[in-house]
């Protein structure tokens, strides 16, 4: 617990971090493009919270958190920071935790595994995000019963398309990017594929 991050992992997450928000940079800025409406869709398009699943998987829930909070922040001071930053940061640092304790069920995840996390991790955040929103509007003034049918109700199309971008990241990415980082970070000088990651 009190161990520090060995170096070798702390660069991979510091990779993974910057990847994620590199992108979720360039999906902003394609979003800002975009009509309005549009916008809450192109945004779910990304790598963050793959990213953040991958991290949280092979190193543990903290390297997780950090990984997928480190991502919203970076990408957000670079783009539109504000309040929801810390929000969403801490929303997508949770998946990063799940992550890290969903993979006690196993080191080499079935492409059903990573389908059925997929799709429960991004329910979460998203559901987590839109009672965010429904606060937000319920703080302007908008009365209750509205604030959640505006939140929830436009959170449908952005929700839809989380889940189909996590779903094909999450089975035919993560994979390959979990052996490689195994490779390059925690395997053993023989050649054996490291079973015990540090948390």
């Amino acid at each position: 617990m009190g161990e520090r991050i060995p170096t070798r992992q702390l660069a991979a997450i510091s990779l993974l971090a910057a990847t994620a928000a590199a992108t979720r940079i360039g999906v902003n800025w394609a979003a800002f493009a975009v009509p309005i409406p549009v916008y809450g869709v192109v945004v779910k398009i990304g790598l963050t919270e793959t990213l953040t699943f991958v991290s949280g998987f092979v190193f543990g829930p903290i390297q997780g958190f950090i990984t997928g909070a480190l991502a919203i922040i970076v990408s957000d001071l670079l783009t539109w920071p504000g309040i929801w930053t810390l929000i969403i940061a801490g929303i997508i640092g949770l998946l990063g935790v799940c992550a890290g304790l969903f993979r006690r069920a196993g080191q080499n995840p079935r492409t059903i595994y990573l389908g059925i996390a997929a799709v429960v991790l991004t329910l979460i955040s998203e559901a987590l995000q839109n009672i965010y929103t429904a606060w937000f509007y319920l703080v302007s003034g908008m009365p209750l019963t509205a604030a959640l049918i505006m939140a929830f109700g436009g959170g449908i199309a952005p929700m839809v398309t989380a889940i189909i971008n996590n779903t094909v990241l999450f089975t035919l990415v993560a994979p390959r990017i979990i052996a490689i980082i195994r490779r390059m970070v925690i395997s053993k000088p023989k050649g054996k594929l490291g079973g015990g990651n540090s948390e």
